[in-house]
């Protein structure tokens, strides 16, 4: 066995901060590579190992088709064996798109549109009777049972309630040798004169044949004409008895019979909310309009409209049509433009908002005279509405950015079909009803589905369902029963959208590919990282080899295999200090195995804070599953806010109270969910959000730039003698602009050179060496430093090199403080990770000036730190709680709700079983409730 073991080997690994490594990672293994953030971990899974396989994998098209891919940079790495075809899951892909739905995303939604298209039933919408359809065979044969020795006439419907004089078709008719219609239920010849009533609706039905049944020449043509009638009625065919009034109606399409409406038979697109066949014509498919809102019109109602008043008015470019309409509405109102609003009565702002059409004579009283005032204008609304619908110019995406809020589409209740294609049901639910459930309730209403059928459904039915099971049953194994299919992609967690694409990828049965994981217990309560474990467990036993990216303590003791980076982060990391089983890492010098068997730990406080006595009482919030909830949260305190993944603690703080706050404080945008009211906003003077997003897309942001300290060392440079004499000012010390800059590569650094059919190249700018600033600039030093070399600093370094400016100090300080010393000042914003990007944040609000009223609000902060470095972060985040601030943390990571001194428990499960807050307190009482689960787990820890 020990001899057919394969390895990917990799030799000499520089990306980034490795120094130089060899590793030999086990195949068709678990392999969990920790260490502490920034230790190059990241680097050596993706950027070397992933980057690589995936080069490999474009190299083998066409250099045509390759040229369209763009090149991939060839990692910095001598060579790697034994690559086998890599496929990574990251969280960053959330997929922003309205259209992309957990359906959509993991293909459930096709195989179910399958279904429906194959198996279901149409119920008339009006009625609600089951539709039918015939074949013609059926029908000639059902014709002569009901109608033995009858005579009767064969009409084709070809006009059904529509207005039209319909002469043309007459003629037409007429002309292919018809003789007689039924016309609004009365027979009529067909003249070639015959015109209807133009505003009336009109029923006509043309008289194709006339037969007696059970007579040998009628039956010979028989088929043909209904065949005649069929394709000129477009699949209907009605029937009537001479001299009866009644005419009944076949279909070779579903039909309802009491009113004739006939829908076509469905196919997979009839149901498919981005094709035109199936999606709400209003809504196109989305589920929301954007509606105008009048609330936001208007800001300062003191203000009249020619001082800015009125804000729609303010993006529109071209207004003076509409400003004259307005003046002339006003003006009836003995009012104009120069009225404050709040004089303007309701009258007039209706018809300036929705339109007026009338004659008005106005007394002019001085001249003795009426005037005539007529006015014909549409109205701001509608005039808003085309420029939105258009989106010819910048101007209308402003107007739907500021004046627009989304609403859930009127026609279709936010189910995304068309009525006809939610009349197809299975087992009583429509499409769209089966998209709204839970993906446990789902599995439970195809198990009990499975026998409704007819036996011939039940065959057709059967692959489908299997296809839909086992898919189905992946997305339960990695912990999401609580999502739905409808729910949209953009609304879902890093850490859910990965375990969406974990599970597609398990779906997908791949054997001998290599997984790469970032985290993926992110997000995850312990209870359901066990469920992952297992499921990562899965893809290696069928022959998968998995790279794990991960801190958790579990993970790393259910690995193969365990590789420990360290032994610091950024440049003092980059080497690997132990390799092994997990059960031996106990033994090992690492920091990573002092946490684990429990040499340093983090240490539970002695006494939980008080807090101020404050508090914030947030009541009836039932946005999402939230169970009509009253959330309290005492001020001055660190709150966590716990419970099963999908349990509604994002709906409940990012949902409803960051918004409330936000619009409080900021005047924000966005709507939160439904709640009843607020209390205690004047305890608190500002909110922070401080989440993991990178802080900057573009190479130019960096650390110095980002906390505002650049402007500071700018300042001193521009302060010092040599600066003086030059006459350099601050923005000579700027790489974004004119004047101090290199000008080759314009303050980039780097220049990039495009080789075409291989990948562009990034090479240190040949002028400036990299250094950005042209050589005068360089020569103005400070302690002997260039502004070049400051930026090229650590922290630490920085922390020393700084220590006599005070303003400066104190923000690299706290950078330090937050454990990021081992980053560079000039460290290019989109080379962070998303913990690091999240720590920058912290330490710009930890140097701000503190009032010690603020409420942060920290969304699994822990994401991408080791414990280390989870020790770090929360000293930080004591030290502002110190300060008189309150925290509120949504936290799965057990060393962060140990410290907790205040736990808000939210479940017990997740989805529609969640929603209710089941236990609140210190971690000392969370442990004796019997329903808490983060209890349970948090006994083990305590």
């Amino acid at each position: 066995m020990s001899e057919s073991k394969e390895y990917i080997e990799v030799y000499g690994a520089r990306e980034h901060n490795l120094k130089n490594i060899d590793v030999k990672i086990p195949r068709n293994e678990l392999v969990v590579i920790t260490g502490l953030s920034g230790s190059g971990k990241s680097s050596l899974a993706f950027d070397t190992i992933f980057a690589e396989g995936q080069r490999r994998y474009i190299e083998t098209f066409s250099a045509y088709a390759r040229q369209f891919l763009g090149g991939l940079e060839r990692p910095d790495v001598d060579k790697i064996e034994g690559l086998s075809p890599v496929i990574a899951i990251e969280q960053k892909t959330t997929n922003k798109n309205p259209r992309s739905t957990v359906g959509t995303v993991t293909e459930l939604y096709d195989y179910l549109r399958l279904l429906f298209a194959r198996v279901s039933d149409a119920y008339s919408q009006t009625t609600g009777k089951k539709m039918v359809s015939y074949t013609e065979d059926q029908i000639l044969n059902t014709i002569k049972q009901n109608y033995k020795g009858e005579k009767i006439m064969l009409m084709a419907p070809v006009v059904r309630s529509r207005k039209g004089h319909y002469h043309e078709l007459f003629v037409q008719m007429a002309k292919k040798g018809y003789g007689q219609a039924r016309i609004d239920g009365e027979l009529q010849d067909i003249e070639y004169d015959l015109k209807l009533d133009r505003y009336k609706t009109h029923d006509i039905d043309i008289v194709i044949d006339r037969w007696i049944i059970g007579e040998s020449a009628s039956e010979t043509r028989m088929e043909k004409s209904l065949r005649t009638a069929m394709e000129m009625g477009e699949g209907l065919i009605g029937i009537q008895k001479l001299g009866s009034t009644e005419i009944e109606y076949f279909s070779k399409n579903l039909m309802d019979d009491a009113t004739g409406h006939s829908l076509a038979l469905p196919e997979p697109n009839t149901f498919s909310f981005n094709s035109p066949k199936g999606s709400c014509p209003s809504c196109k498919g989305l589920g929301t309009i954007k509606k105008i809102n009048t609330d936001h019109f208007v800001e300062n109602p003191k203000l009249s409209i020619n001082q800015g008043g009125l804000l729609p008015l303010e993006d529109i470019k071209s207004n003076k049509y509409i400003l004259s309409q307005i003046k002339n509405i006003l003006e009836i109102f003995g009012l104009g433009l120069a009225t404050p609003f709040k004089d303007i009565p309701d009258e007039a702002l209706d018809y300036i908002y929705h339109g007026c059409h009338k004659e008005f004579n106005k007394d002019l009283k001085y001249a003795g005279i009426t005037k005539k005032i007529k006015i014909s204008f549409d109205g701001l609304i509608p005039f808003m509405e085309e420029l939105i619908e258009e989106r010819e110019s910048y101007e209308a995406i402003l107007l739907e950015r500021h004046f627009t809020t989304e609403e859930t589409c009127p026609d279709c209740k936010g189910a995304r079909l068309q009525p006809s294609s939610l009349s197809f049901k299975i087992d009583g639910k429509n499409i769209a009803e089966i998209n709204g459930l839970s993906l446990s309730d789902l599995k439970d209403w195809l198990r009990d589905v499975k026998d409704k059928f007819s036996e011939k459904n039940g065959i057709i039915a059967h692959e489908i369902l299997k296809e839909i099971e086992t898919r189905l049953q992946f997305l339960l194994d990695v912990g999401l029963e609580y999502l739905s299919l409808s729910r949209s992609s953009k609304t879902l967690s890093g850490g859910e959208s990965q375990r969406i694409r974990l599970a597609t990828q398990i779906g997908s049965q791949l054997v001998n590919v290599l997984y790469i994981l970032d985290e993926p217990s992110i997000g995850l309560h312990q209870r359901d990282n066990e469920r992952l474990i297992n499921s990562l467990k899965n893809l290696r036993d069928i022959g998968n080899s998995v790279i794990v990216v991960e801190h958790d303590k579990d993970m790393i003791m259910e690995a193969d295999e365990v590789l420990d980076i360290g032994p610091r982060a950024g440049k003092f990391g980059g080497e690997i200090l132990w390799q092994g089983k997990p059960a031996d890492l106990l033994k090992a010098d690492t920091i990573t195995a002092d946490y684990i068997n429990g040499k340093r730990k983090i240490a539970i406080p002695e006494v939980r804070r008080e807090g101020n006595g404050k508090s914030i009482v947030l009541k009836g919030a039932t946005g999402n599953n939230l169970k009509n909830v009253t959330l309290d949260i005492p001020l001055g305190k660190l709150v966590v806010v716990t419970g099963i993944s999908g349990s509604g603690k994002s709906s409940l703080i990012n949902g409803t109270l960051y918004p409330i706050l936000n619009k409080h404080f900021y005047r924000a945008v966005q709507e939160p969910l439904p709640y009843k009211k607020i209390d205690g906003l004047d305890n608190i003077d500002k909110i922070v959000d401080v989440d993991q997003t990178p802080i900057g897309r573009t190479p130019r942001s960096n650390p110095a730039t980002y906390t505002g300290m650049f402007t500071d060392i700018r300042n001193l440079f521009s302060e010092l003698p040599e600066s003086k004499i030059r006459g350099y000012k601050p923005g000579r010390f700027s790489f974004n602009v004119k004047g101090g800059r290199c000008e080759t590569c314009q303050g980039g650094g780097l220049k990039v050179i495009e080789m075409n059919f291989l990948p562009d190249v990034y090479v240190h700018c040949e002028t400036c060496n990299g250094k950005r600033f042209n050589r005068e600039t360089l020569e103005v030093r400070y302690k002997g430093k260039s502004i070049s070399d400051v930026l090229d600093m650590t922290i630490d370094e920085a922390v020393d090199f700084f220590q006599p400016i005070p303003k400066i100090f104190a923000r690299v300080k706290t950078l330090q403080d937050v454990g990021l010393g081992y980053i560079t000042m000039g460290q290019q914003s989109t080379t962070l990770s998303g913990g690091e990007a999240q720590r920058i944040k912290l330490a710009t609000e930890l140097a701000k000036r503190q009032t010690g009223n603020t409420l942060y609000i920290l969304d699994e902060p822990t994401t991408g730190l080791h414990f280390e470095d989870v020790k770090i972060l929360m000293d930080a985040i004591n030290k502002l709680v110190e300060l008189g601030n309150s925290f509120i943390i949504i936290e799965h990571n057990m060393d962060v709700i140990k410290l907790a001194d205040h736990i808000i428990d939210v479940g017990p499960e997740g989805g529609k079983y969640g929603g209710e807050i089941i236990a609140k307190g210190t971690p000392e009482e969370i442990i004796k409730s019997k329903k808490s689960l983060t209890g349970k787990y948090l006994k083990k820890e305590m």
